[in-house]
C-alpha cells in the first residue's frame, strides 16, 4: 500500500567541533548521552520519526566538526533534504561558525533559503550567546531556532521535528525534494 511506504529524509547535523553533534544525534536516535568527547570523522544514524501523522525515515549524518578554515565537503550540501545547524550557547566562536557554514550551504545548493534549524546546544552551561541573538539570525534566514540540552533531554527531539517540518514547508507539492538545484557529476 501507498500509505505504507516511508518518507525518506537526509538530515545532515553540522557545526564547530565539541558544540554536542554527536550527544544531540545519540541522544535522539539511541537515547543515550554520551559523556566522553570523541572526536567524530562522520556517522549516519537512521530513526523513523513521526512528523503531522506523517512516517519518516531519517539517515541523520553525524559530520565531523567544522572550523573556519576546513572546506565544507559538498556532499553535506548536496542531496540533503534539511540541516541542523549547531552551536554552544558557551561559545560565541561556534554561534560565528554557524553563519559561516550556512552561508556556504546556500552557496552549494544555489538557494537563497535552505530547509534548516539553528540549534543552541548545552543549555545547561553558562551561556554567552543569547536568545535574541540567535534567535535573530535565524529569523534573518527563514530558519527555526531552539535551544538543547543532550545530557538534561531537553529539547532534544523537537529538534528533529522542527527540521522536518522546515523541509516539509518548503518541499514543492510536499515532494520532499533534496535542496540542491542543478547537476553534480562524480
Amino acid at each position: 500500500m501507498a500509505g505504507d511506504i516511508l518518507r525518506k529524509r537526509k538530515i545532515a547535523v553540522l557545526g564547530s567541533r565539541s558544540v554536542g553533534k554527536s550527544s544531540l544525534v545519540f541522544k535522539f536516535v539511541e537515547d543515550h548521552f554520551i559523556e566522553s568527547y570523541y572526536p567524530t570523522i562522520e556517522n549516519t544514524l537512521t530513526k523513523t520519526v513521526s512528523n503531522n501523522g506523517v512516517e519518516y525515515e531519517c539517515d541523520i549524518i553525524d559530520t565531523a566538526g567544522q572550523d573556519e578554515y576546513s572546506i565544507l565537503n559538498q556532499k553535506h550540501a548536496i542531496g540533503i533534504h534539511g540541516f541542523v545547524l549547531v552551536y554552544s550557547v558557551a561559545s560565541h566562536n561556534s554561534f560565528e561558525l554557524v553563519k559561516i557554514v550556512h552561508d556556504k550551504i546556500v552557496s552549494f545548493t544555489g538557494n537563497e533559503t535552505v530547509p534548516c534549524v539553528i540549534v543552541g546546544s548545552k543549555s545547561d552551561l553558562q551561556r554567552v550567546v543569547t536568545c535574541e541573538e540567535a534567535n535573530e539570525y535565524a529569523k534573518s534566514i527563514e530558519a527555526s531556532w531552539i535551544e538543547t540540552s543532550a545530557k538534561s533531554n531537553v529539547n532534544v527531539g523537537k529538534v528533529f521535528d522542527l527540521v522536518l517540518t522546515e523541509i516539509e514547508k518548503r518541499a514543492p507539492h510536499n515532494q520532499g525534494q533534496p535542496v540542491a538545484k542543478g547537476c553534480l557529476i562524480m
